[in-house]
């Protein structure tokens, strides 16, 4: 729970009230590696903290599994489709590693807003970095090369390259294992 505290600060400094209560709507959370943390189809009803551990978020398109992203240390994860529309979501989260995760109850959390400005400025902040991040995955995908999308996941997440299945990220580069081999051969 300190990790988290922690870093949500870092984004937002929150009143000793304002964490006090942000506290109260947290649990700890333990998957075991391969499990779901959320399969597909379930509703998200909450965001998580990775405080150690690997997590994917994929789905299935054709009865193909496609990895959307990869979640470490200090990302806060959650379904936004799910999340806001209340509604089964398409993607699922999975676990690579054992994960520890702090889980924040989302329907507690939406209530908190109206009493906590400085929480609802938090989470704000939060999502608005999630979609910078979301633009920026579709614009990796748009406009560079597999080898360009190697390359950037290197420079700014290189510990996923020797912690995830190459499957996973074959998958997450939009490219076969065999192109991966062929990239990562160059390097």
């Amino acid at each position: 729970m300190k990790e988290f505290i922690t870093h949500i600060n870092t984004i937002h400094s929150l009143s000793s009230q304002a964490e006090k209560a942000l506290r109260n709507i947290c649990s700890e959370v333990f998957i075991v590696k391969g499990k779901e943390l959320q399969a597909i189809g379930n509703r998200c009803t909450n965001i998580y903290f990775v405080v150690d551990g690997l997590l994917r978020i994929y789905y299935l398109k054709n009865g193909v599994d496609i990895t959307e992203s990869f979640e470490a240390e200090q990302a806060l994860v959650a379904r936004a489709d799910s999340l806001f529309d209340a509604r089964p979501s398409r993607k699922g989260i999975q676990a690579l590693e054992d994960t520890q995760l702090v889980a924040v109850n989302t329907p507690r959390l939406f209530t908190l807003y109206d009493q906590y400005h400085d929480i609802e400025r938090l989470f704000r902040i939060v999502f608005e970095q999630a979609y910078v991040k979301t633009v920026e995955r579709i614009e990796q995908l748009q406009f560079h090369t597999a080898e360009e999308r190697y390359q950037n996941l290197l420079a700014n997440a290189g510990s996923i390259v020797q912690r995830a299945p190459l499957k996973h990220i074959a998958s997450y580069l939009g490219i076969t294992q065999v192109s991966l081999s062929r990239i990562r051969a160059k390097f």
